[in-house]
């Protein structure tokens, strides 16, 4: 250490506030990543992958600010950096064995005894090769040259002293092979399962997470794809039986970028019910966001809101993520140009089953109601059902059903008698009051009703249990009626009334 004598001052790095874990809103992402950034890139292909903070994500899947090519990154950034909250899991489906393209012979100008490659993407492998401008002498890792990523996933090669790139020339060329986004298919994205092989892929690895990762996924989002039809079907398939039980929200984009889309908001409804988008899973946003300068799928950011709305109210989400704060700067068109609605189009929107945003002295969300409203949601007398309406009365509904499952599975396999009925009964009634005492819900009650349990049933080890569960809908219309009142001025005036 050298000699001191005076005062210094020294600065640590920014200690970013640990993100907030929010079980009820668990996303499962899936898209591109910039995988190449990684040690093992081939290790984080069609793998669903836990992500608890920001420098996980750099860590395990990789990170870029070019959300078009890496559009998991967007979901990262949003949920990890504007919103703060976890855990997510991702899936990749990038493949460097596959999605790549090859570049031969590059020249690169030298400065400063180093190079850099501007173009993300670069996989440092044995494609990799670095020779000079020429091209007639390849030289050899560590000993001529080292090689890393700079903060902007940019490939940096640095000139080893007294190797043999000596003396440091004006330019080197480079060979290597970079990973190609543009290559992946709407059919790699919602993926498949092989039963030959037992091998998942794509989207189809929601069925994995569980089994791997313990966590139970409550909303799939797919920014990037999620506006393509056919990935927006798979979504929805997946949303109403994950392993068989558990049911989570897709949310989804209306296109706002091809001829077929929509680029103004009188258009939305007619892609939303043409293209399908109106299950009761469907959570589906029109347009898209920016904040600051980047461009982010309007999915991406109402997912984090949703999970920050639900840490808020102690993991519940029985309240609706509409009219929160929305920490965009910019709501807008895929070619970037901005959108102002008032809130009679919102209004609009809303009442066609599609959420958007509005600036009411700041952003907020705007809209209660899944893709299922106003279509096919109708019950007696033209009302509609609020399990299927209102977004937070639906997720309310999945997600007492999930832990409902994960509560009680342990009771799966033990004898049909009376401590079983009364045991689960009282427990599950327990647990209920607890959420009437905070207002949570209004009402649930489970019974077992023996006439719905037929001696067959019971013979075949089937218990059937009965459970009313009522959330509260959202106060989506507030009425004040206003009445002149004429002998009030009378008065006041010193007449008589």
């Amino acid at each position: 250490m050298s000699y001191t004598h005076g005062i210094y001052v020294q600065e640590n790095p920014t200690q970013f506030k640990a993100p907030v874990e929010v079980n009820s809103a668990i996303q499962f992402i899936v898209g591109t990543a910039p995988i190449n950034l990684l040690a093992n890139p081939a290790g984080a292909v069609n793998k669903p992958i836990q992500i608890n903070n920001f420098a996980e994500a750099k860590s395990k899947i990789g990170y870029s600010n070019d959300f078009e090519k890496f559009s998991i990154c967007q979901a990262l950034d949003a949920s990890l950096r504007v919103y703060n909250v976890k855990p997510l899991v991702v899936l990749n489906v990038l493949d460097p064995a596959v999605h790549k393209t090859a570049v031969v012979s590059q020249l690169e100008s030298v400065s400063n005894s180093q190079a850099v490659i501007d173009e993300e993407g670069i996989m440092l492998d044995d494609d990799f090769v670095v020779k000079n401008s020429e091209g007639t002498v390849t030289y050899d890792l560590d000993d001529d040259y080292t090689v890393e990523f700079n903060d902007a996933g940019y490939v940096v090669v640095k000139i080893v002293s007294g190797g043999a790139i000596d003396p440091v020339p004006a330019q080197l060329s480079f060979s290597f092979t970079k990973l190609d986004p543009s290559a992946v298919t709407e059919d790699e994205i919602i993926g498949a399962y092989t039963e030959a092989t037992g091998v998942y892929t794509g989207l189809e690895n929601i069925e994995q997470v569980y089994p791997r990762l313990g966590l139970n996924p409550g909303l799939i989002v797919i920014p990037g794809w999620s506006h393509k039809p056919n990935v927006g079907a798979a979504m929805t398939a997946k949303t109403e039986s994950v392993n068989g039980s558990f049911k989570c929200m897709a949310i989804k984009d209306v296109d706002t970028s091809s001829a077929d889309g929509a680029t103004v908001y009188s258009d939305a409804a007619t892609w939303k019910n043409t293209n399908n988008y109106t299950n009761k899973h469907d959570i589906v946003c029109w347009p898209m966001v920016k904040i600051g300068t980047k461009k982010y799928y309007f999915s991406a950011v109402l997912a984090a809101l949703i999970a920050d709305v639900d840490y808020l109210n102690d993991g519940v989400p029985y309240i609706s993520p509409s009219n929160k704060n929305f920490k965009i700067s910019a709501v807008i068109l895929d070619d970037n140009s901005e959108v102002y609605l008032d809130q009679t189009k919102a209004n609009t929107l809303n009442s066609n089953g599609i959420v958007t945003a509005l600036n009411l002295n700041g952003w907020k969300s705007w809209g209660n109601n899944t893709g299922a409203y106003p279509l096919n949601s109708l019950t007696v007398d033209s009302v509609h059902d609020p399990k299927d309406r209102f977004i937070s009365v639906r997720r309310m509904f999945d997600w007492w059903g999930n832990t409902f499952i994960l509560r009680y599975l342990a009771k799966v396999d033990d004898p049909i008698n009376t401590r079983l009925i009364e045991s689960l009964v009282d427990s599950e009634n327990i647990r209920a009051n607890g959420y009437i005492a905070k207002q949570q819900i209004a009402d649930a009650k489970i019974e077992f009703i023996l006439d719905e349990n037929p001696t067959s049933d019971l013979l075949n080890g089937i218990i059937r249990f009965k459970q009313y569960l009522t959330p509260f809908t959202p106060a989506e219309t507030i009425i004040n009626t206003l009445e002149f009142n004429p002998e009030a001025l009378i008065t006041v005036l010193g007449g008589e009334a």
